[in-house]
């Protein structure tokens, strides 16, 4: 995958979660500013993504710790244990917003 291309995925994974999280019934606002999507939960607790392109790693950064994922040719897969993203992310958001989301990712 060349630069561009990882851009590309990354812009869509990071639309594709504001989405899940514009459906959300407790109050979690978000910014995207320039490939930094920030997320901040209701108690004020914050999940961070961050595009690291020159890895061509998709970074999530929450209460429990920072977690690097790689782009398998399908999906965001953590980079130690090959968990999804979508998975550890419901998982994060569920602990730190209290709320169920169901991603595609």
């Amino acid at each position: 995958m060349n630069e561009s291309e990882f851009s590309q995925k990354v812009d869509d994974t990071l639309e594709q979660i504001e989405e899940v999280l514009d459906t959300a019934e407790t109050d979690i606002d978000f910014m995207n500013n320039g490939g930094v999507l920030t997320v901040v939960c209701e108690n004020k607790t914050q999940v961070i993504f961050t595009r690291q392109t020159p890895v061509k790693q998709l970074w999530l950064a929450a209460k429990s710790g920072g977690f690097h994922f790689d782009f398998n040719g399908e999906t965001w897969a953590r980079d130690s244990d090959g968990a999804l993203l979508k998975d550890v992310l419901t998982a994060i958001l569920s602990e730190q917003a209290g709320e169920q989301f169901s991603f595609d990712l």
